[in-house]
């Protein structure tokens, strides 16, 4: 794993009802004891920002690549030679934005699959890397507070995007994937809490921005 990430550290943030897994009896049976399968059910994420996919409920499996997407219409599936062959058979763990993350359990890596924009991207070197991205910006939308005072205003959201930056450069000396170019479904997510966005209403910087 590249990141160190217990299923206490995240309980001890947001709570047990607030940390969401999969089941082993979702996945295929060849990728339920990779290493990125087995973080998903012992571990699992924040909920929030990122949505994992639930098992389907009536032969309660995660869906497929080949069942969310045309991967024909993909053109960008031929630029990862080595997994390509099997894409089709990847578990589709969550959703991002408008993307669908799929894990390939061969080599652990977490894959964006766009079907609007026919893309697919590599978004996480290995899951514990989409665990540790999830659990920082999810913390940071729910603890970052704001003065309350509106001549601080500029100042507060300044520091705000200088939070941002920080979870993008830390993230990416380690795994440079996630923030790779601007266009990423992280570095998205990243930018419009830099713009106050994504905060929920009961949030201190919903309270301090909408009263």
């Amino acid at each position: 794993m590249l990141f160190d990430v217990t299923r206490s550290d995240l309980v001890d943030i947001f709570g047990e009802d607030r940390i969401a897994t999969v089941p082993a009896t979702a996945f295929p049976p060849a990728t339920a004891d990779t290493e990125g399968a087995r973080l998903l059910q012992t571990v699992g994420v924040p909920t929030g920002t990122l949505l994992l996919r639930p098992p389907d409920e009536h032969d309660g499996l995660l869906p497929l690549v080949q069942d969310v997407v045309c991967i024909e219409d993909f053109e960008d599936f031929e630029d990862f030679e080595d997994a390509a062959e099997g894409a089709a058979d990847w578990p589709v763990i969550g959703w991002l934005l408008n993307a669908h993350l799929a894990l390939d359990p061969v080599s652990g890596k977490v894959y964006a699959v766009d079907p609007d924009e026919e893309t697919v991207i590599e978004l996480h070197a290995d899951v514990s890397s989409l665990v540790q991205v999830t659990l920082r910006l999810q913390r940071l939308l729910e603890e970052f507070t704001f003065s309350g005072d509106e001549d601080e205003e500029e100042a507060d959201f300044e520091r705000l995007d200088g939070e941002v930056d920080r979870i993008r450069e830390e993230t990416s000396s380690i795994d440079p994937l996630p923030f790779q170019d601007d266009e990423t479904v992280w570095s998205v997510v990243g930018d419009e809490i830099a713009m106050g966005q994504r905060f929920k209403g009961n949030s201190p910087v919903a309270r301090s921005l909408y009263g």
